[in-house]
Parts: structure tokens; sequence; C-alpha cells
């Protein structure tokens, strides 16, 4: 491909999931012989196992306690990937440079009152008027500063606050399909000359009842032991095993990167996210569609990174239709070790693909049973995320040369 001046490339990485903090454990998960054991706590929220957060010194990206104090996790854990890769792209440090940065964050809603929530379901199973008896609770229960709380917009104005990024501000909400817009506008925005730099990212927390009864209010959420992600079942629940995930990156046009001397880990050649009914084939027409983005790229030199979720019958038909796109790429289901992580799983996704592609790995199976084993150095990457209930996304990335 012939390179422009602006072209989107990868300059910065802060990443974290259940397999540690930052760049090092991620690029052992796709360079090691073989994939390391998925960290999952089965007890926390049983019978629903969780990949939780990593111990983190929250300290090192948010300085101030009173910061610290302010946030609930799921903010902490974005302000901190976000701080851990303005590190990684040279810009932390630079005033100058984050004041004209811009920012998209892909959020979801905050805080809750577990209490009350626990309060209107056993009150429910008791009445037949429940829109009454929200309107009962929403009234007497809940505090009025829970409403602030629960902004989704609050994380990319800590990561102001904190990091001093202060160009424009975009936030999206909506899931999965949050993530994959939230990058698609930074490369569009990039491609078309109106961003030089861009941060971009999302954070998830698994360990949260509300999420994981959010979840299961559609029987999504896997139960019992934890299973492989190609290999999961109706016997095991749902399929989805929820983790929790910071991912921020730093994109540049190229012009911008080159003219810093900045570490260039890969460039994005293409984003498109797209949503619509399933049904009678219409998500498998969708995603090779899709898919075409990679036509010249040769299957064997392709590495696949399904964010697939886990549910069997939407990750099955996923996978199935990659598989006859592109006999012979490398699949592999990343969500697999990590969990799936809703808003953050397409931003994981770039990040770990932007890793592997920079290192040149010969990324290991995930699931030994679904996947096969590679000696090819990855220089061409597909990145996949099929929305738990709706939205679909990928990205094209390949090796900057």
């Amino acid at each position: 491909m012939v390179k422009s001046q602006n072209d989107v490339v990868i300059t910065g990485i802060g990443i974290v999931t259940s397999l540690g903090v930052g760049k090092g454990a991620h690029v052992a998960l796709l360079t090691g012989g073989q994939a390391p054991e998925p960290r999952v706590d089965a007890e926390e929220f049983a019978p629903y196992p969780v990949h939780p957060l990593p111990d983190i010194d929250w300290s090192q990206q948010i300085a101030k306690r009173g910061d610290q104090r302010q946030m609930e996790n799921w903010q902490r854990l974005g302000v901190f990937t976000a701080g851990l890769a303005l590190d990684d792209a040279g810009f932390k440090d630079n005033a100058e440079a984050c004041s004209t940065m811009d920012m998209i964050v892909a959020a979801g809603g905050g805080e809750r009152d577990i209490a009350v929530d626990s309060l209107i379901i056993d009150e429910g199973l008791k009445r037949n008027d429940r829109e009454r008896l929200v309107n009962e609770k929403l009234r007497t229960e809940l505090r009025p500063t829970l409403f602030l709380a629960q902004l989704s917009n609050l994380m990319a104005g800590n990561i102001s606050i904190v990091h001093k990024v202060t160009g424009s501000s975009r936030t999206f909400m909506g899931e999965e399909a949050a993530g994959i817009s939230a990058i698609e506008t930074a490369f569009a925005r990039t491609k078309a000359g109106q961003s030089t730099h861009t941060l971009v990212g999302a954070a998830f927390i698994a360990e949260r009842a509300d999420i994981i009864l959010l979840v299961e209010g559609i029987r999504a959420h896997a139960t019992g032991d934890w299973q492989p992600l190609w290999s999961r079942s109706p016997d095991n629940g749902g399929g989805m095993v929820l983790g929790s995930v910071g991912t921020f990156l730093v994109l540049e046009s190229r012009e911008h990167a080159e003219s810093r001397g900045a570490h260039i880990y890969a460039t994005i050649d293409a984003i498109e996210g797209d949503r619509g009914n399933r049904a009678d084939g219409r998500l498998e027409s969708r995603l090779t569609r899709l898919a075409g983005m990679a036509s010249e790229v040769p299957a064997g030199d392709l590495l696949v990174l399904s964010g697939a979720s886990g549910l069997p019958d939407i990750s099955s038909r996923e996978k199935a239709t990659l598989e006859a796109r592109f006999p012979g790429a490398t699949l592999r289901g990343y969500g697999g070790a990590t969990g799936h992580a809703v808003e953050a799983q397409f931003p994981l996704g770039l990040a770990l693909a932007a890793l592997a592609i920079d290192a040149g790995a010969k990324v290991p199976v995930f699931d030994a049973g679904n996947e096969k084993p590679t000696e090819k150095p990855v220089a061409h990457a597909l990145v996949t995320t099929v929305g738990y209930t709706r939205g679909e996304g990928m990205a094209l990335l390949s090796a900057n040369n």
C-alpha cells in the first residue's frame, strides 16, 4: 500500500486486562510459545465467572489522592490507561501537544445504587404495578448526586483534568458499537486532515453486580466453570464471560508522528462499523462485506483477531464466516484470554493487533480445541468485534513498512 501523510498510525498503547498492567503482559500473551492461563474469578459473583482487574497502583498515573477518591473504578481505569498511552507515545509531559490533542471515549453508565436496585427487584416480585413501583422508588430512595455519578462523559472529563488533554472531546455510548464508533471517528477525522493526534479508548469494569444483572437479563452470561471461547455451549449458560479492561490508543497522522520521530506500532488501513438485523443470513452477509477490506491480503499472511463475545450462536456464526472468507488465515478469539469488555472490546483488539504486528508475533492458540497453531509472524491483522446484541465492526492493520 502506498504511504500517505494522512495515513493513520498507532503511536501509543495503554492497556490493562486481568493478565496484567501495561504492554509487557500482553506482548507475552502474543509472543509466548503458549498462551498463559486465563485469570478468572469464579467465586465473587458465582455462578458467573469474570476476568477481574489485576492489582493496580493508581498513583502511577493519577497522582492526587483526591482525584482517585472522587472516581469510581471505571473512571480510574480509563484515566489510568489513558495515562499509559500518553506516556507510551511520549506526550505525557508535553503540555502543548496535550492542549491540542483530540479525545474520543467510549463509555457506559457509571455508579448504581445496588441496594435500591435490589429493593425494586424484591418488591417487584410481589406487585404487578411495576411502573408505579419504579416511580415511587425513584422519588423516595435515590440520592440526587447519583445522577451526576452516572454521567458517561465523566471519564473524558477526568482525563482532561488529570492529564491536561484539552482539545476537542467526544463521548460515545452504546456498548460494543460505541467502541467501534469512537475509533472509526478518530480514524476518519485523521484521514480527512481534521485531526493530527487523538487519544481514543474505553474502560469497562466486569466486577459490578448491576452489569452482570443487565447481561443476565437476556441470559447472555456464562455460568459455572470457565470454558475456552469457541468451546462454550448453552450448557454453560449464555456463553459470555465479562472481563475488566482498559485500553487507550494514541492515533496520529503519519506526518505528525514522523515529524517528531515517534515509534509507530502499526498503520490502520481501514475501519468500518455497521449494524442491522442478524436473521436469515444477514449477519453473515454483513460480516463478509466488512471483511472485504482485507481482500488484498493473502489469507496465509493474515491474523484474524476476533472479538467474539462467546455467545454460542452468534460466535459460531462469526467464526464460520471468517474461516470461509479467509481459509488459511490465523484465527484467534482474544476475548477468551481477557474476557468480553463491551465498550472496550474493539479498542482492546486494535491494541493487541498493533502489539502483535510490532513484535512480529507468532500468536499462540487461545483455544487449543478450535484454533490452529501458526509459524508465521504477523504483518497484517484484521480485528473484529460483534456485539452481544447488536453492532459489528472491523479494522485492518498492517506493519509500518
